[in-house]
């Protein structure tokens, strides 16, 4: 039960800190500094989440395959292809350089 209140308690605190920023900065001008710093916090958070993915701390388990498929899969984002070709590219390398590794 203390659990449930807690998970429950930590939701209502997140969503009141979400819903406060609206109301406290609703009527001002964010400076154009603070636009763009917000703007990259989505590809710095991404690119975190994909190197914790990929090994994290522990460098001697890095499987390459998996980094050369998400580079591939990245390349192809980049190159205007659609995200689920690109997808599907990236998993066909790394199953290819999987399969001639053997």
């Amino acid at each position: 039960m203390k659990l449930w209140l807690s998970v429950l308690a930590v939701t209502v605190i997140s969503w009141l800190m979400k819903a406060s920023a609206p109301l406290v900065i609703g009527h001002h001008k964010l400076p154009p500094s603070v636009i763009r710093m917000t703007a990259l916090t989505a590809p710095v958070l991404l690119a975190g989440l994909i190197v914790t993915e990929l090994g994290g701390e522990h460098w001697q388990a890095l499987d390459w395959t998996k980094i050369v498929g998400t580079a591939t899969a990245g390349g192809l984002c980049l190159a205007k292809v659609p995200m689920l070709l690109a997808v599907a590219g990236g998993i066909i390398i790394t199953a290819v350089i999987r399969l001639s590794l053997r």
